[in-house]
C-alpha cells in the first residue's frame, strides 16, 4: 500500500527541480539532434528506446506486468492520451511558433487543477495556490509572451492544437490519480505510455513525411541517449514515482519551470543572450511555486 502525501517535501521538490532540469535541457538535446533524425522521429526513438530500457529494469527488479489489477483500462487510455499530446504538440507546431506553444502548453498545470478540485476529493486549492499558478503563468508571459502580440496569420490553427495537447497532458496526469495506476508500479504505468506511442509516434513521422534519420554524429547520439535514458527512462518513472504519492496540484506547479530551464540552458550550451527578463521571469516562477506549496496559514 503506497502512502500519499499532503505537501511536498524535501524529497519531492529536490526530485521536481532535477526533472524540470531534464526536461529543460531536453529542448536543448532536442535541436542538438535535428541535423541528424527529425523531431518526431526522436520522440518515437526516445519511447522505443526507453521501452526497451524500462522493460529490462522490470525484469531485473523482478517487477510484474502481466497481473490483473484494475490497470490495463486506464493504462491504455493513458497511452492513448500521452501519445495524442505528443501528436498534436509536433503537428501543431507545423503551424505556429515555438514561443506560443509554450504558452499555450503551460495552461496544462491550471487544468490539472481545476480537474484535482472537482475530481479528487483529497485535494483543494486555496486562493493563494491560485495566486501561485497565476504568478508562475506570468513567468512564462515574461519569457515568450511578446509573442502573442505578433502578427498571428494562421498560426491560430497551431495554438488550439497545441492547447488541446495541454489538456490532453493535463487529462494523462488526472488519469493517473483517478484510477488503479495510482497503486502501480510507476514503471508499469510508464510503460503504458511508452509503448503506445512507441506505436503511434512512427506512423505520425510517416504521415508528416519526415525524413528520419540521417547522418549521426556523435553529437546526435549523444542527444538521443539523454533524451532516452536521462528524460523518457530516469525522469518519467521518477514522475510518476511523485504522481502516486504526492498531490497533483503541488506538482504541477514546479512544471512551469521547466520552460526557464529551458533557455537557462540554451544559455549555457549554445551560447544564446541571456537577458533579464529571464532573471525576471525565473524570480516569479520560484515565487508562484512558492505560494502553490506554502502550507495553510489562518489567514488563507
Amino acid at each position: 500500500m503506497h502512502q500519499s502525501r499532503n505537501q511536498l517535501d524535501a524529497t519531492a521538490i529536490g526530485l521536481m527541480i532535477l526533472f524540470c532540469m531534464l526536461w529543460g535541457v531536453q529542448q536543448v538535446a532536442i535541436k542538438f539532434a535535428t541535423p541528424g533524425i527529425s523531431p518526431v522521429w526522436q520522440a518515437a526513438l526516445r519511447s522505443i528506446g526507453a521501452c526497451v530500457l524500462v522493460l529490462g529494469w522490470t525484469r531485473l527488479r523482478g517487477i510484474s506486468l502481466c497481473e490483473r489489477d484494475g490497470t490495463l483500462l486506464p493504462g491504455l487510455l493513458a497511452g492513448l492520451l500521452f501519445a495524442g499530446e505528443f501528436a498534436l504538440l509536433y503537428s501543431g507546431l507545423l503551424f505556429t511558433t515555438a514561443s506560443r506553444g509554450v504558452i499555450f502548453l503551460y495552461t496544462a498545470p491550471f487544468i490539472v487543477s481545476l480537474g484535482a478540485v472537482l475530481m479528487l476529493p483529497g485535494e483543494h486549492m486555496r486562493r493563494i495556490q491560485w495566486l501561485g499558478l497565476a504568478l508562475a503563468f506570468g513567468g512564462v508571459l515574461v519569457l515568450f509572451g511578446d509573442s502573442l502580440f505578433s502578427r498571428a496569420g494562421g498560426t491560430w490553427v497551431g495554438d488550439a492544437m497545441i492547447l488541446l495537447a495541454a489538456v490532453l497532458w493535463a487529462s494523462t496526469t488526472l488519469t493517473v490519480k483517478l484510477s488503479r495506476l495510482a497503486t502501480a508500479a510507476p514503471e508499469k504505468t510508464l510503460l503504458y505510455q511508452l509503448g503506445i506511442s512507441a506505436l503511434v509516434l512512427p506512423v505520425l513521422a510517416l504521415a508528416l513525411g519526415e525524413r528520419g534519420v540521417g547522418t549521426l554524429t556523435a553529437t546526435v547520439v549523444a542527444s538521443m541517449l539523454f533524451q532516452i535514458v536521462g528524460v523518457a527512462s530516469l525522469s518519467y518513472v521518477g514522475w510518476f514515482w511523485l504522481v502516486r504519492h504526492y498531490p497533483a496540484t503541488r506538482l504541477s506547479a514546479f512544471s512551469f519551470l521547466t520552460p526557464v530551464m529551458g533557455v537557462l540552458a540554451g544559455v549555457v550550451l549554445l551560447d544564446e543572450p541571456l537577458n533579464p527578463g529571464v532573471v525576471f521571469a525565473l524570480a516569479l516562477v520560484g515565487g508562484g511555486i512558492w505560494l502553490a506549496n506554502r502550507p495553510p496559514v489562518a489567514t488563507d
